[in-house]
């Protein structure tokens, strides 16, 4: 099933007066070729959803279910190689490495299992030609401007077609015209991809273009209309 569930999630944190509720009770339902934004304050756990739904942090309470499996009933390795088949990350702050070149760093996710092959190479180069780079593929991430680096990371989000790409404050570092440019990237790629997006974001524009928004505010996660 092409599908991201979460069911009844909940994460709190023990503190030596009372437990501090992050998220409670949280339902999400996304199916692949839609996507959805998150907005809230600062500090309301739109990052720790985020995390937990890309199995990178373990809901206190219930379940997530991606392509019908409960990722959280696999062993640590198990879990690596789930999130490196089915899930991409777009972050605000990229995570490239500095000593990779572009091309390098896009093929970071097939790296995994070894050496990349030709034909993820060549989807490599295919989606670094579709973010406008393919003139850039061996420059280091020094060499970059912010939007172009925020580019690389979405070409790698995609590299190796997962079912769900998650992007957490992608503009936020960008000015107004490479905002833009990556919105647009964000929006048409996963589509294309026929993948489920996830942005979380300060950004009311960005969240406007998206098929559902939803508010994340005292915990609780409310769709906005």
């Amino acid at each position: 099933m092409s599908s991201l569930r979460a069911n009844h999630i909940a994460k709190t944190f023990p503190t030596p007066a009372e437990d501090l509720v992050i998220l409670e009770d949280i339902e999400l339902e996304l199916h692949a070729g839609e996507n959805a934004a998150i907005v809230g304050p600062s500090g309301c756990g739109k990052s720790t959803l985020l995390q937990i739904l890309g199995v990178l942090d373990k809901p206190t309470h219930g379940n997530v279910e991606i392509a019908g499996q409960d990722p959280f009933k696999l062993s640590e390795n198990e879990q690596a190689r789930f999130r490196n088949d089915k899930i991409g990350f777009v972050f605000q702050d990229h995570h490239l490495l500095p000593q990779w070149n572009v091309l390098e760093n896009t093929l970071l996710p097939s790296m995994a299992q070894g050496r990349p092959d030709a034909n993820m190479l060549q989807r490599a180069k295919q989606l670094l030609e579709r973010v406008g780079l393919q003139h850039r593929m061996t420059h280091l991430p020094s060499q970059l401007s912010g939007g172009e680096r925020e580019r690389v990371a979405v070409a790698r989000a995609l590299l190796r077609k997962p079912l769900l790409v998650l992007a957490d404050e992608p503009t936020g570092n960008l000015d107004e015209e490479n905002a833009v440019r990556i919105s647009h990237l964000l929006l048409e790629m996963p589509r294309e991809e026929n993948a489920i997006l996830i942005v979380v974001t300060h950004s009311m524009e960005l969240a406007s273009r998206m098929q559902r928004c939803y508010e994340l505010k005292r915990g609780k996660l409310v769709l906005k209309i």
